[in-house]
């Protein structure tokens, strides 16, 4: 299974590049049909997230040559589980495939992070959400990201972050009762961007995740539906040698890029 975070646990990785990767509220109004009653799939059409801080919107093909270049990055290969190398054609079957089936299916949703004021502008990170498929009347689902180099530490991925768990959360989104964050351990910048908005770390899990065939050790948080937004424990300054600053730094795509 391959998470929101590009942490492929328990059953192995899937093949590369195709399988996994105040806010204003989009309406349930946009599904395209009934929940499924196993695990309460809710299919939709793409949507734009957008504030005065960030714009989301489903990437395009346009992205397919910027989106190469960022996951061709070191940091992105380090934290997440994108083929290495990472190629023009991974990032084009992501676009074009596993985005869009996400989508239509129910089972996660992925948005390109760019700047208002240049909705059309160069692709800066990806957002996203998971489903978890298991058959119970409350739905969870995980999230994932990653931002650009150049668009780091200025508080970019934790309000796309916002903007989304605010959506998943409400009753005329998702109507989530909980949300899962997990990252290698290590990936404190995904950490920071998860304390900002409320995730409480539960813990190491040992191997639970998987990076191209090797086991890595990850850390989980969780947020429900009734937490807090806004940090509820002490930022862990000692064991993060005080990174105190950073925004997202590779964090990890929600379908993989």
């Amino acid at each position: 299974m391959t998470w929101a975070s590009g942490i492929t646990a328990e059953h192995g990785e899937d093949h590369p590049g195709a399988r996994r990767a105040g806010a204003p509220v989009a309406r349930a109004d946009k599904a395209l049909s009934a929940p499924d009653a196993e695990w309460h799939a809710v299919r939709m059409e793409p949507f734009v997230l957008s504030n005065e801080h960030v714009h989301l919107a489903m990437p395009t093909a346009a992205d397919v040559d910027r989106i190469t270049e960022l996951c061709q990055g070191a940091e992105i290969a380090a934290w997440t589980t994108v083929p290495s190398p990472y190629t023009r054609a991974d990032a084009a079957a992501f676009i074009e495939e596993v985005v869009p089936e996400s989508w239509r299916t129910g089972r996660g949703n992925t948005w390109a992070v760019r700047r208002p004021d240049a909705p059309e502008g160069p692709v800066l990170g990806m957002v996203g959400l998971a489903m978890d498929t298991s058959p119970t009347p409350e739905k969870s689902a995980e999230i994932g990201y990653w931002l650009a180099p150049e668009a780091r530490g200025e508080g970019l991925m934790t309000e796309a972050g916002r903007i989304v768990t605010d959506w998943a959360f409400d009753d005329e989104g998702l109507g989530l009762a909980r949300m899962v964050w997990t990252a290698f351990t290590g990936n404190w910048a995904s950490r920071r961007v998860a304390w900002r908005l409320g995730f409480r770390v539960e813990g190491t899990v040992r191997g639970f995740g998987v990076q191209r065939g090797v086991r890595r050790d990850a850390w989980i948080g969780t947020l429900l539906a009734g937490d807090p937004r806004e940090p509820v424990e002490p930022w862990p300054s000692a064991e993060a040698g005080d990174r105190v600053g950073a925004d997202a730094g590779a964090g990890e795509p929600a379908p993989r890029a």
